[in-house]
Order: structure tokens, then C-alpha cells, then sequence
């Protein structure tokens, strides 16, 4: 961020998010936000990561928009037999989570399990082409990249995992998240409220959970343990958290939102030091 913005990032002497410095990573950047825009960051705001699976947060908001717009319909159709947008959206069209040598492969009955699907979205991302006559690239683009000034943001690939960003950026998607601007209020609501609330599922790198609550593109925190945000964010915590080392959160309680973007996979290295992180950045950016 440039200096003179009035929401450039501000670096203490000793900051919460310095613990990445402690990671097991070559590279790593980080920043909170609060909704009053002020903004505290470690590493380099601008390089660019690959960031996973954090890609479903931003191409699910991206449905959003469609959905908005009138394009698409989160009851509509999508994907096997009784499965829609929103089913898709949510892990519980009941597609296994990748294609097989045969094709799009079904792995349980709609709405019956939480099964984390990557094909889910490659599906929804064939749906939002056929519904507006653009490939999921452009699309995206369009929608979520230029509106909000995205610059280093782009999406190669799958809708799944297929998008670059960095921490800069990634901030100011959150700033969408705190005061969205380019879909009404209510239908944030709709996408960060659970969705089949009771699904019991495997919450990638952190076993089965039960129930496993997932909103449209976010997962929501809930009650889970473990889980990858901190102990002290709301159970209305929602976000992503990538296999490429990668986060993002906002707790709308605290009205608070933190990212994190590596060059280092997720292991178990994350699991045990995201959770205190967040907890440090809630204590740091709640007292500040």
C-alpha cells in the first residue's frame, strides 16, 4: 500500500504477526485488518503466492456476484441428480473430492455428508460459464478482480485452486467482507450463515468433524476441534485455508481479518502454529 493511504499498513517494533518469521518456510507474508481499516502487516505485502484452496473464498464470491446479477440461481440445478449451486458451493452435492479416469464421479447422496470436493468447483465453474458465456477466468476477473482493484489476483486454472494473490491484495477482498459493495449485505449473510448446519465430515488436515459446518465458498468455524483459526474467534469465524501454506479469515463479531500466504505446504507445522497466531493477532488488533 502506498504511503498516504489512509489505511497503509502500520509495523510495531514487536507484532503478533511476527511469529512467521518462526515458520518452517522459505517465504511467508501476513497482515490483519480491522473494520475500521487500520491495517498491520509482516513480509511482503506484494509478492504474489500461490494460494490453493483460499482460491474458493474468492471464485465462490465470484458465484455470488452471478447470483446477484441474475445469472445464476443458488437453487438451480447443478451438478449430479438433486444437487444445486448452493450444494456445490457448500461441499454437499455429494461429489467425490476429484474426478476419476471416468469422469465426474458422485461419492454420496445429495445433502447427506460434507465430502471437501475440488471437482464440486470445477463443476460450478462449467455452471457459471454455460449461464453467462464466459470461462471462469473471465469471469472472475470481472467480477471480483478489477471492481476491487485486485492487481496481482489472477486465476490459472481450476476454480478450486487455481488463483495467485498476495497479502496486499487478499486485504483488500477483506475490506469487501467487512462493507461489500459489490453484493447487498443480506446475501454475504446468506453465504456466511451454515448451510446444512448438522453435516458431519473431514475437515482437511484436521480430521472428521461432527457436525462440519461450511457456508457458500467459506467454511465456517463453528465448534470445531482442532481447527486452523484460534481458540478465541466466534464459532461465526469463516474463511479458507489452502494446502500451499495459505489462510484468510474474518470473524464478523470481532470485525476483525487475517491472512497468511507462504511458500511452504500445509503440514502439521500450520496446524500447530496458525491457531496461536490468530489468537495473537485478536488480542493485538482488538486492544490496539
Amino acid at each position: 500500500m502506498a504511503e498516504g493511504d489512509p489505511h497503509a499498513v502500520t509495523v510495531g517494533t514487536v507484532t503478533a504477526l511476527d511469529q512467521i518469521n518462526q515458520w518452517p518456510v522459505s517465504t511467508a507474508a501476513a497482515a490483519w485488518i480491522r473494520g475500521d481499516g487500520q491495517t498491520r502487516s509482516a513480509g511482503d505485502v506484494h509478492r504474489v503466492f500461490e494460494l490453493a484452496s483460499v482460491t474458493k473464498a474468492l471464485f465462490g464470491y465470484a458465484v455470488l456476484v452471478a447470483v446477484e446479477e441474475g445469472s445464476l440461481n443458488l437453487d438451480q440445478p447443478a451438478g449430479p441428480g438433486g444437487s444445486t449451486v448452493a450444494h456445490l458451493l457448500s461441499h454437499s452435492s455429494g461429489l467425490a473430492p476429484e474426478a476419476n479416469d471416468s469422469g465426474r464421479s458422485a461419492f454420496a447422496a445429495v445433502a447427506s455428508r460434507r465430502i471437501y470436493s475440488n471437482q464440486g468447483f470445477d463443476v460450478l465453474g462449467a455452471a457459471l460459464a454455460d449461464a453467462t458465456g464466459m470461462d471462469p477466468t473471465t469471469y472472475f476477473q470481472l467480477a471480483v478482480v478489477e471492481p476491487l482493484a485486485m492487481s496481482a489476483t489472477s486465476l490459472e486454472g481450476s476454480p478450486a485452486h487455481g488463483a495467485r494473490s498476495s497479502v496486499h491484495d487478499l486485504l483488500l477482498f477483506c475490506r469487501e467482507l467487512m462493507n461489500p459493495r459489490l453484493i447487498d449485505r443480506t446475501t454475504l449473510e446468506t453465504a456466511t450463515r451454515q448451510f446444512l448446519p448438522n453435516l458431519v465430515g473431514v475437515l482437511p488436515g484436521f480430521g472428521r468433524q461432527s457436525p462440519n459446518p461450511w457456508g457458500l465458498g467459506f467454511e465456517i468455524r463453528g465448534h470445531k476441534e482442532p481447527h486452523w483459526t484460534g481458540s478465541t474467534n466466534s464459532v461465526r469465524t469463516y474463511g479458507h485455508f489452502g494446502a500451499a501454506g495459505t489462510f484468510l479469515w474474518h470473524d464478523p463479531e470481532l470485525d476483525v481479518a487475517a491472512v497468511a500466504l507462504t511458500d511452504g505446504p500445509f503440514g502439521s507445522w500450520a496446524a500447530e502454529a496458525w491457531p496461536p497466531l490468530s489468537d495473537a493477532v485478536i488480542v493485538e488488533a482488538v486492544g490496539t
